[in-house]
């Protein structure tokens, strides 16, 4: 921090902070714009960013019914990977992680993406077999790994039960080490500007109630602010993006589930990765707070609410125990649950519907915050062009009619 920024800041603490102007506009709509989009999570903000910055397009309208970042971008445990094993989800994810790996620079603003690793724990012989064959995967497709036995994983993360005696003891891990955490407020504040500097529209408690067809075609959004057309609608909303295609007249091969995620006290630094361990399904980081990160599989109950159940948290909480065992004691501070969208081969939905006019980035499932930049980008490429990236080609919707899945929650051993 530069002296004067350091002197603003102590200034505006004295004075209450009365002297920040607000980082973004709040504009009422225009009756048209080029491009309307449904959504200001990370992916609806990154996508408008994208549409101005790299393909030149101004009347663009980004449209919330909360407030931005309200949804499930403030609401996961923020850590960044591509370490999946088909070529097509590698592609895409590690494009997130390299565009991450400039993103405070490129928006001028800091998303305290730190690189930190991350650890897929290894319990058996089977199970180093599986990551062998992993590893072997990320490398034929240009990602990071290695393959580390159990002295190996003992130096990264000295904390976790190596004893022999474990219900589950440790053989070794895979390891990335261009993965880590992020912040997710400063992904979707960071965007929200750098959009809003280029001429976005951010334009919150706007929420969609339809869409506007002529001919079969879309032309714009009914919202409770009014009617507002485009020449092109993209939804990027979520756990709800099938509700919003109902709305349109078409399914989406898609269920929503509740994704819970838990953070403890404060503690001094005991944790300098992200460890994860399938086999307990359960995940930690600590935060540059002190409070430790943590999360697990799916509450395979269809599911809109945002809270946590007690299940649930056994099942998280008991399994970090068993591998972490000097956090047994720690206290919890906070519970909270984000609502995930999941298709049947655990991969994206990114490009047109049924609906000519109207785009679709959905389906992310338990990947959504770690593949921000990329789907921003990917999605950008679909509206602009019309057509796909070659990266985003393989996430089309017509893979279900087409059989060419990707099944990654099969695959990666990564749940979803």
């Amino acid at each position: 921090m530069s002296k004067y920024s350091a002197f603003r800041v102590i200034r505006e603490g004295l004075r209450n902070q009365t002297g920040w102007g607000p980082a973004w506009r709040s504009p009422g709509p225009q009756d048209e714009y080029d491009i309307v989009i449904v959504g200001g999570g990370g992916h609806g903000l990154a996508t408008a960013y994208y549409l101005a910055r790299r393909h030149g397009l101004r009347r663009i309208a980004l449209l919330e019914k909360g407030w931005i970042g309200g949804g499930n971008t403030g609401r996961n445990t923020t850590v960044i990977r591509s370490n999946y094993f088909y070529p097509e989800s590698a592609a895409l994810y590690d494009l997130s992680v390299q565009l991450y790996e400039g993103l405070s620079r490129e928006l001028n603003y800091n998303v305290m993406f730190s690189q930190r690793g991350m650890l897929i724990i290894a319990h058996s012989q089977h199970e180093m077999e599986i990551a062998a064959r992993t590893v072997n995967a990320m490398r034929l497709n240009g990602v990071d790994a290695d393959l580390l036995d159990r002295d190996q994983v003992r130096k990264k993360a000295p904390l976790l039960n190596y004893r022999r005696d474990a219900r589950l003891p440790i053989e070794g891990a895979v390891w990335q080490g261009r993965a880590g955490t992020g912040r997710h407020d400063a992904v979707a504040w960071g965007y929200a500007r750098a959009a809003d500097r280029l001429g976005v529209d951010i334009i919150q408690n706007c929420e969609v109630t339809g869409f506007v067809l002529e001919g079969g075609t879309c032309k714009g959004v009914e919202t409770t602010l009014g009617t507002i057309r485009a020449s092109r609608t993209a939804v990027a909303a979520a756990g709800h993006a099938s509700h919003l295609a109902a709305m349109a007249g078409f399914d989406l091969p898609i269920q929503s589930y509740a994704l819970q995620a838990f953070v403890s006290e404060p503690v001094k630094p005991i944790l300098d990765t992200v460890a994860f361990s399938p086999a307990h399904g359960s995940y930690v980081s600590q935060s540059d707070k002190g409070g430790l990160v943590m999360g697990g599989g799916l509450d395979r109950i269809p599911s809109y609410g945002q809270r946590g159940n007690l299940p649930v948290q056994e099942d998280v909480l008991g399994g970090l125990v068993e591998y972490i065992p000097a956090i047994a004691r720690l206290k919890l501070l906070r519970h909270w649950a984000g609502i995930v969208d999941v298709t049947p081969d655990s991969s994206p939905l990114i490009g047109p519907t049924p609906v000519p006019e109207l785009f679709i980035n959905c389906g992310w499932g338990t990947g959504g915050f770690k593949a921000i930049p990329a789907g921003g980008y990917l999605f950008a490429h679909c509206l602009a062009e019309g057509t796909h990236h070659d990266i985003s080609a393989p996430f089309d919707l017509s893979r279900f009619t087409t059989s060419r899945l990707i099944d990654e929650g099969a695959a990666s051993g990564i749940a979803h």
